[in-house]
């Protein structure tokens, strides 16, 4: 079973979401906090943790998917090198091979 944050973002099943929908709440958390104990005012405080919420959340899953498409790449890429390795070991196309016949020819 799943939940859906405002009744479409599945927190389980999407990446990121899980983690930006807790960091927002403590960051609601410490900026309402932190505003109610500098001004005493419960009304502009809730408004301010409120924003909190959305500005920790949203910053933090731009941040999470950003580091997440890097992973995503590098994963990518060493995918990519992983299969030529294998499809070029032992050939003449194998850049290891070229550079030990090139070490035995200058000796």
């Amino acid at each position: 079973q799943s939940f859906k944050l405002l009744g479409f973002l599945d927190v389980q099943s999407v990446p990121c979401a899980r983690e930006s929908v807790l960091y927002g709440s403590v960051g609601s958390l410490v900026v309402g906090l932190g505003h109610f104990l500098a001004t005493s005012r419960v009304r502009r405080s809730c408004d301010f943790a409120v924003g909190g919420f959305i500005c920790t959340m949203l910053g933090y899953w731009f941040y999470c998917r950003y580091n997440l498409a890097q992973q995503r790449i590098r994963q990518r890429m060493i995918k990519e090198g992983i299969r030529n390795k294998l499809l070029f070991e032992g050939s003449s196309l194998d850049p290891e091979r070229k550079q030990t016949s090139n070490e035995r020819s200058d000796s």
